[in-house]
């Protein structure tokens, strides 16, 4: 089924979420951690980063630790969010600065930064091409994207109990490994590295779990999406479906993390060209048997 995520919605929900995500965004904590480790196998002391959906600051935080020497500017779609960012980094020395932007748009000039970080954000895009192409523009040659996001294994449990009530689209739909690679190499970044792991979390019960989606305004901003209230039948039967997959009296949830990286190159590399001297040439084209004329 074809989609597309509406701007307008995402940042309504991530402004009315900013309240309440700090305390629900553990498996955003946990996937951050993870995509910090993935910087050890990446050779870069970046001194201006951008936190590119930056939320309430916890990737600026740690990208601030990691690297002491960087200054890191956080931009992100939702005002609110920000706002509550800034609060964590009152001193004037924190080496943060705050900025909210459009990825499709970004408010930097070419060439400004040498790392793009980016947690659990891309999976928001509807054009990951153009969004990619903005990231290409503002790195410096020799800078490198790292980000995170998900697959579409994501909530596959939640989505097929939707299934079961209705054709609409109730949980949006997330772009495959390849897919983003590929994307990534339209927009002109290069040597991407992409991995995918599996992360299950478990709840009481499924209502706990879309009242966890709301509070991190992880909601529903396909065109595609029923747009009328679900009535208390619909959900029931949503309820009813999910309880079919309980085991060790839990409710999973499965989540499809996708970890990248990618470099702006400082040269575009052409592989077909070959450096001859002119003596060689002369050489060749004696031994071939051409004639000057």
């Amino acid at each position: 089924m074809s989609y597309e995520l509406q701007h307008v919605a995402v940042k309504r929900a991530f402004n009315g979420a900013a309240s309440t995500y700090d305390a629900q965004a553990v498996l955003q904590r946990e996937v951050n951690e993870r995509l910090l480790d993935t910087l050890s196998y990446v050779s870069i002391d970046p001194r201006l980063c951008l936190d590119l959906g930056s939320g309430t600051g916890n990737g600026a935080s740690a990208i601030k630790k990691k690297f002491k020497r960087s200054k890191v500017i956080q931009t992100d779609l939702a005002f609110s969010m920000l706002k509550n960012a800034q609060r964590k980094f009152r001193r004037l020395f924190s080496g943060q600065r705050f900025v909210c932007g459009n990825v499709y748009a970004l408010p930097f000039n070419d060439n400004t930064f040498d790392m793009v970080y980016s947690n659990l954000m891309l999976q928001w895009c509807s054009g990951l091409d153009a969004a990619f192409a903005e990231v290409s523009r503002v790195l410096k040659p020799g800078g490198v994207i790292v980000f995170s996001s998900f697959g579409p294994d994501t909530l596959k449990e939640l989505r097929q109990s939707w299934q079961n009530v209705d054709d609409f689209t109730h949980i949006n739909t997330f772009i495959d490994m390849h897919d983003v690679g590929d994307a990534m190499i339209r927009s002109g970044l290069q040597e991407p590295v992409l991995s995918t792991e599996q992360l299950t979390l478990l709840y009481d019960d499924v209502l706990q779990l879309m009242r966890e989606l709301k509070c991190i305004g992880a909601q529903n901003v396909n065109t595609k999406r029923r747009k009328t209230l679900t009535g208390k039948s619909r959900l029931s039967k949503v309820v009813q479906h999910y309880e079919t997959l309980r085991i060790n009296d839990k409710l999973p949830a499965s989540y499809e993390v996708i970890y990248g990286h990618a470099w702006k190159m400082e040269k575009i590399r052409n592989t077909d060209s070959q450096t001859i001297s002119i003596d060689e040439l002369r050489k060749e084209i004696r031994s071939r048997g051409y004639k000057r004329t």
